[in-house]
C-alpha cells in the first residue's frame, strides 16, 4: 500500500508539473457584466456573468518567487528550455483590470481602451472572454437563435479594429483535457481561433517555448511557437469608423486542437491553407461589396459609426434541427431598424451570407482557394454554433477606406493614444426576441443613403382584412398571435415550426 501511495503522490505531482500553474501576487477580480437571455414574444431575463482577460496578456513568473518567465518577446532559456519545464517552473498572475489592463465594466457595457500607461510600462489592447460568474466560460448556442448587442465605435480610428466574436473555446479553458491545469478558464486559458494562433505563451496546458521568435519591430512583446491551438471561429464585428465585415471560419475539426509549424496554416505560418481551418472566411464588408456609403462617420452614411449602433446577427437554420442556412445582418440605429447593404460586386449579389453568396464571393473576387465550401460551409460551420461557442473580444485589420501612412502600430498609438471601443446591452436569444421589430428600410445598393422613418415602436400598419407584419417581421409560428400578412413585396417563409417572417 505505501509503494501504491508514493507512487500515486508521483503522477499527481507529474500532472501538476506538467500543466499551467496560476499565481495570485495580484488578486484576481473580475470584472462582472450583465447580460440578458430572452424567450419568444421578446421577454428577457438579466444573466450575470464576468470578464476575464486572456492569458498571453497575463504577467508570468516564477512559481515560488517573481522573477520574469517571459520578458519583452523572449522566454527565460533557463525557466523555460522547454514547454513542460516552462509549466512546472512558471504561472501566470492575477490581473489589475483597469489600471494594468485599461478594462473598465459598468452594468452591462465594457470599455476597452487601445493604450494604457501603468506603473510597470505601456498595455496595448485586451482579449477577454464571458465567463458564467464562476470558473467556467459562458456558451451560447447560436443555431436557430439570434445575437444583438450595442457597440460605440466612435473613438476606434482607421488601422484599428474593435472586435466582438465567437470560438470554440473549451468551457473549462482546457482543464478537463489537460489534469492538474490549475489556472483554467478563471486565468484565461485554452484560447484557439481559425488562423491556428501562434501567438500564444501557453496552449495544451504548456509553454509554447520550441520554435519561439519574435514577431518584429512592431510588436516588441509578442512572438509565436511552434504549437498553434485552432477552432471554429465566428467573427460578429470587426469594425472601425470606417468599416465593418461579419465572417464565419469552419474548421474540419470545430473543436479545440493543437498543431504544430507551418501545418497550422494561416496568419502565422508559412502556407497560409496548409491547415484544416478556413483562414479567411466567408466575410461581409459592405465596403468590400461594393457599397462604399452605407458605413462611415456622420449623417452621409445609411449608418453613422460616431453614433451607438445596434447590431443584430441571426443564424437561420432550416427548421427545428435543420443545418445553418443564412447568416443575417440588421442594424438597429436611433430607432430605426436598418437591412444590411446589397452587394454590387459583380456576379456577386445579396445582402446575407449563404453557401451560394460565398461560392460567388470567391469567383468575383478572383480567391484561388475555397477552404469555406472545401470545409463544409454554412453546414459544418453550423455544427459549431450548436456545440456552443465562447464570445471574445479582440483586435484586426478590416478593410475600409483608411490612409496608407501612419498605419505602423507605434504610429497609430502616438496618432490615437486615447482610443477605445464599448460593448454594451447584449441579448441572446429565439429569432426576432432581442429587438423591437419595426419596418426594415433597405439601404439601396451602393446609392446615397436613404431616411429611414419607422420609430422603435411603430403604429401597426393596417391592410385590407387586418394587420400587417413588416419586412423581417414576425408573421406565424406555433403559439403566435400576431399579424399573419406581409408587407408588399415579401413573403412569409416558415423559418422553423415556431417563428415564421416576412421576407
Amino acid at each position: 500500500m505505501k509503494t501504491n501511495f508514493s507512487a500515486l503522490l508521483a503522477l499527481l505531482a507529474a500532472n501538476r508539473a506538467l500543466a499551467q500553474q496560476a499565481c495570485s501576487v495580484t488578486e484576481e477580480v473580475a470584472p462582472s457584466l450583465t447580460w440578458s437571455k430572452c424567450s419568444a414574444g421578446g421577454s428577457c431575463a438579466a444573466q450575470t456573468g464576468s470578464l476575464v482577460i486572456d492569458a498571453n496578456w497575463r504577467w508570468t513568473h516564477t512559481v515560488e518567487g517573481y522573477d520574469n518567465c517571459y520578458e519583452g518577446n523572449s522566454w527565460d532559456s533557463t525557466l523555460c528550455p522547454d514547454g513542460d519545464t516552462c509549466a512546472q517552473n512558471c504561472c501566470v498572475d492575477g490581473a489589475d483590470y483597469e489600471g494594468t489592463y485599461g478594462v473598465t465594466s459598468t452594468a452591462d457595457s465594457v470599455t476597452i481602451k487601445l493604450v494604457t500607461e501603468n506603473e510597470h510600462g505601456r498595455n496595448v489592447g485586451a482579449r477577454l472572454y464571458l465567463t458564467d460568474g464562476g470558473s467556467k466560460y459562458q456558451l451560447f448556442n447560436l443555431l436557430g437563435n439570434e445575437f444583438t448587442f450595442d457597440v460605440d465605435s466612435s473613438n476606434v480610428d482607421c488601422g484599428l479594429n474593435g472586435a466582438l466574436y465567437f470560438i470554440s473555446m473549451d468551457a473549462d479553458g482546457g482543464q478537463g483535457k489537460f489534469p492538474g491545469n490549475q489556472a483554467g478558464a478563471k486565468y484565461g486559458t485554452g484560447y484557439c481561433d481559425a488562423q491556428c494562433a501562434r501567438d500564444l505563451k501557453w496552449i495544451d496546458g504548456t509553454g509554447n517555448v520550441e520554435g519561439w521568435q519574435p514577431v518584429g519591430e512592431y510588436a516588441p512583446d509578442v512572438g509565436t511557437g511552434d504549437m498553434g491551438a485552432c477552432c471554429a471561429e465566428m467573427d460578429m464585428w470587426e469594425a472601425n469608423k470606417a468599416a465593418t465585415s461579419y465572417t464565419p471560419h469552419p474548421c474540419v475539426n470545430n473543436a479545440y486542437h493543437s498543431c504544430s509549424g507551418d501545418s497550422c496554416g494561416g496568419t502565422f505560418s508559412a502556407d497560409r491553407y496548409g491547415g484544416t481551418c478556413d483562414a479567411d472566411g466567408c466575410d461581409f464588408n459592405p465596403f468590400r461589396q461594393g457599397n462604399r456609403e452605407f458605413y462611415g462617420e456622420g449623417s452621409g452614411f445609411t449608418i453613422d459609426s460616431t453614433s451607438k449602433i445596434t447590431v443584430v446577427t441571426q443564424f437561420i437554420n432550416e427548421g427545428p434541427g435543420g443545418d445553418l442556412s443564412q447568416i443575417r445582418r440588421l442594424y438597429v440605429q436611433n430607432g430605426e431598424v436598418i437591412g444590411n447593404s446589397e452587394s454590387t460586386a459583380p456576379n456577386n449579389p445579396g445582402n446575407a451570407i449563404t453557401d451560394e453568396f460565398c461560392a460567388a464571393q470567391k469567383a468575383a473576387f478572383g480567391e484561388e482557394q475555397d477552404q469555406f465550401t472545401e470545409f463544409g460551409g454554412l453546414s459544418h460551420m453550423g455544427q459549431a454554433l450548436d456545440a456552443g461557442m465562447v464570445l471574445a473580444r479582440a483586435a484586426g485589420e478590416p478593410s475600409g477606406d483608411c490612409p496608407s501612412e501612419n498605419r505602423t502600430p507605434p504610429e497609430i498609438e502616438a496618432r490615437v493614444p486615447d482610443a477605445s471601443v464599448t460593448f454594451s446591452n447584449i441579448k441572446f436569444g429565439p429569432i426576432g426576441s432581442t429587438f423591437t421589430e419595426g419596418e426594415v428600410t433597405p439601404p439601396g445598393p451602393g446609392n446615397p443613403p436613404v431616411a429611414t422613418t419607422t420609430p422603435s415602436t411603430p403604429a401597426p400598419t393596417q391592410a385590407p382584412g387586418g394587420p400587417t407584419a413588416p419586412q423581417w417581421g414576425q408573421c406565424g409560428g406555433q403559439g403566435w398571435s400576431g399579424a399573419t400578412t406581409c408587407v408588399s413585396g415579401t413573403t412569409c417563409t416558415v423559418v422553423n415550426d415556431w417563428y415564421h417572417q416576412c421576407l
